[in-house]
């Protein structure tokens, strides 16, 4: 299992999006831009090595994974 301490910030985007329900709502209640919190998932994502959201134009879906 990877050290995840310094993916604090991904671990918080992530947790926001699956409460919010997409990354432009996450994006508001953190103060912050749906690319910032897009980013923010993909590197948690790489760091881990699982996909976390199926991604398409209109919505963000949890993988099973």
């Amino acid at each position: 299992m990877p050290n995840l301490l310094g993916e604090v910030p991904g671990l918080i985007a992530f947790v926001r999006t699956v409460a919010a329900g997409s990354f432009s709502a996450a994006a508001r209640d953190l103060k912050t831009t749906p690319s910032a919190i897009s980013k923010s998932v993909g590197r948690l994502e790489r760091k881990i090595g699982v996909r976390l959201f199926l991604r398409s134009t209109r919505a963000v879906t949890l993988t099973q994974d």
